[in-house]
């Protein structure tokens, strides 16, 4: 049994490495927009709860609850692909027991990569990976050489879900759907503000999150977020 949950998990991060490599069968939906699809992940591993605020056209916002993330230190690269693979290993070994209280931790879900805009050359990135800790975990998460740990406060995050494997072409054009889908809308200026003020989002440009394994070649569920604050 421990030894097919180190598979699953070795199997979970491995599609971090993927990056719609030609050697994997791409989705029969790879591209396609999605909204309000339960990552089927979530069936058989924690994920964040939250609360389904608003449903729109190509969009949905959603309410997270509080939330503590593992997270490595921002990782310079013009491909998120490369970056996210560079994260993999520390990820990897970290719940597999390399951390400060030898904890082995349960495989989660999604794995996100903060993409921030950089001043490098050859118009680099700066990605932050981050695993989500499970909630027994988080009164007390494992601390770990060169990883962070990140407690979120409940905020407001703009989703736009496509299929496939994610790679370095899809990912800006996923983004820029998600802009485009919300632009008008009170959630465009929530966003806006957010960004302005220097609170939640303003540290990035959006979060790419992604739930499955390497072997699901259909029903795979990622995620572009735009996460923000909402003055009520």
């Amino acid at each position: 049994m421990a030894t097919g949950l180190s598979f699953f998990k070795l199997s979970f991060l491995l599609s971090l490495l993927s990056g719609g490599s030609d050697l994997l069968a791409p989705d029969a939906e790879s591209g396609v927009a999605q909204i309000g699809k339960f990552p089927p992940s979530c069936n058989r591993i924690e994920c964040p709860s939250y609360e389904l605020v608003h449903s729109g056209n190509g969009y949905e916002i959603r309410r997270y609850n509080t939330t503590v993330w593992v997270s490595t230190e921002p990782i310079p690269d013009i491909s998120l692909v490369d970056a996210t693979r560079t994260a993999f290993f520390q990820l990897f070994a970290y719940i597999q027991g390399k951390n400060e209280y030898h904890q082995k931790i349960e495989m989660t879900a999604p794995v996100i990569s903060q993409v921030s805009p950089s001043d490098g050359p050859f118009c680099e990135s700066s990605f932050t990976v981050s695993f989500y800790v499970p909630k027994q975990n988080q009164p007390d998460p494992a601390p770990a050489e060169n990883l962070r740990i990140q407690k979120w406060n409940p905020r407001y995050v703009a989703v736009r879900q496509f299929s496939g494997f994610v790679s370095d072409d899809s990912i800006g054009e996923e983004a820029a759907a998600l802009d485009s889908s919300l632009k008008g809308t009170a959630w465009a200026n929530a966003i806006e503000k957010s960004k302005e003020d220097g609170g939640v989002g303003s540290d990035s440009a959006y979060t790419v999150a992604q739930y499955n394994s390497p072997f699901e070649f259909t029903g795979r569920v990622n995620e572009i977020w735009l996460p923000f604050e909402l003055d009520v």
